[in-house]
């Protein structure tokens, strides 16, 4: 018989009255919103606080309870130095290279504008896709997240989960917009900084000495400086969730609401501290996790800690928690799917404009949620499909933003670059067991092969994915530097 640390009908309770309480606010502050734009990236007047708290809590999604300590179970310290880094990392960029989009775009709305003025709407296509495809992805994984928080804590249903968190998000999101979840992301924040607390508290308090002695002593491996998977994992992951991260439309449209460039630099040095020390400390727990129980579930890990006592305030605190990264991470990226539609619809179809496109987008976005709620509701592992999301984006990733300061780079050598990147990627893309890929073990044997790029698929195949374009590029410019 399956573990129930609290009763389906109080954990929905609480998951419905965390959802009333977002609902409320927004049909109360609905009708600041005027039109498109507005609905996109505000008044762009966010201040430090604001805006600091909307980067945090959009950035930390459910998947903080369940993937860092499922990483440190096998990656070690360097995965969870890579996810932290990978996570806020993104920030540190945005600060430097914000300022210059603002500046190209005072009134700008996304970072397809900047694509499609740079590089052609052929590269636009390309990017729309890889973005969209990501952030769909994206949603898929918070809904499931939360689901299965909710059937390993109560044993809901996954659909009703899925089918319930997604209602109260479309309750108030379509209908306020960005602003709203700007608003929204204030509380949201406050309730993951002051349960991440708690969580130190009650997880450092529960152990009878020092965690570092504990994991020292059970898993040394895990925190060896000689440990290759320690490098390998956090490289991989570093790359992968910093890259992604740069797509993310959420992120583009907060850089455009910031109402000047210095609370825009300083709210991100804020927000990129602060993801940085939750994630490590959320991998960290896992680390400690594993070691006092080496047969705990990777997933499960935080979760083994933090209920082992089944307190009932502490597991409904997790449920708050929980409720507030998913909701804040989903209505980011409903906002953000439905934003690159209404910016990007009217190349996609010259018919649309107005009212007419925002019609479309909501249309889009209920059947999008329906997709979402039936493969959520199935309680897929996802982390496949992230990974292949994340690779699309690597392969785009160098040519799009080094293009931002190289004139060289034309539509045609982009083109090609990001293809070449995402089909030597491919090659080297583990299958669903990690122990082949198309080109190791299918079209060549693996004994062609070292054990070092056999056992680290996932890493050579992020690697090549942003090495290819790169070297494609510098080739190029350094064939035109002798003309």
């Amino acid at each position: 018989m399956e573990k129930i640390y609290l009763s389906a009908q109080i954990s929905l309770i609480v998951t419905l009255i965390v959802g009333l309480f977002f609902i409320g606010l927004g049909y109360l502050n609905s009708k600041k919103i005027s039109n498109n734009k507005n609905y996109i990236v505000g008044n762009r007047d966010e201040n430090t606080f604001s805006l600091t708290a909307s980067l945090t809590a959009s950035a930390l999604g459910a998947w903080i309870l369940f993937g860092p300590a499922s990483a440190a179970t096998w990656g070690g310290i360097g995965a969870i130095i890579g996810y932290a880094l990978g996570t806020a990392s993104p920030m540190l960029f945005l600060y430097n290279f914000g300022p210059k989009i603002r500046k190209e775009f005072p009134k700008g709305l996304s970072l397809t504008e900047f694509i499609k003025k740079r590089f052609g709407i052929g590269i636009l296509k390309i990017t729309l896709f890889l973005i969209l495809f990501y952030l769909i992805i994206f949603l898929i994984a918070e809904v499931t997240a939360i689901a299965s928080l909710l059937k390993f804590i109560s044993q809901v249903p996954l659909w009703i989960t899925s089918g319930l968190t997604l209602i109260i998000c479309l309750l108030y999101i379509l209908r306020g917009g960005f602003k709203l979840s700007i608003i929204t992301d204030r509380y949201q924040f406050s309730f993951i900084i002051l349960t991440i607390f708690a969580s130190v508290f009650i997880i450092l308090s529960n152990i009878d000495s020092s965690s570092y002695e504990i994991i020292k002593k059970n898993s040394p491996n895990l925190i060896d400086k000689e440990y290759l998977p320690n490098y390998t994992a956090g490289l991989t992951f570093f790359i992968a969730v910093a890259a992604t991260n740069l797509f993310h439309q959420g992120n583009w449209q907060r850089v455009f609401s910031a109402k000047n460039d210095s609370i825009l630099r300083l709210s991100l040095i804020y927000s990129s501290i602060i993801i940085f020390f939750i994630v490590f400390w959320m991998g960290y727990s896992g680390l400690i996790s594993y070691s006092l129980n080496p047969k705990v579930i990777p997933d499960l890990a935080f979760f083994d800690l933090i209920l082992n006592k089944k307190n009932t305030l502490i597991i409904i605190g997790i449920l708050i928690l929980a409720m507030s990264l998913t909701l804040s991470t989903i209505d980011t990226l409903i906002n953000a799917i439905s934003s690159l539609l209404i910016v990007n619809g009217g190349h996609i179809d010259k018919s649309l404009e107005g009212k007419k496109i925002k019609e479309k987008s909501n249309l889009i976005i209920l059947m999008l949620s329906v997709l979402v709620f039936i493969i959520a509701s199935k309680g897929y592992s996802i982390l496949y499909l992230f990974l292949l999301a994340d690779l699309l984006c690597c392969a785009a990733v160098v040519t799009i933003f080094y293009g931002f300061f190289n004139n060289r780079i034309n539509s045609k050598l982009a083109g090609i670059s990001i293809y070449s990147g995402l089909m030597i990627g491919l090659l080297f893309f583990p299958s669903i067991d990690f122990q082949n890929s198309i080109l190791v073990g299918n079209i060549l044997s693996k004994d062609l092969f070292s054990p070092l790029i056999t056992t680290n698929l996932l890493f050579f195949s992020f690697a090549t994915s942003i090495i290819v374009p790169l070297t494609i590029i510098l080739v190029y410019s350094l064939r035109n530097s002798f003309r």
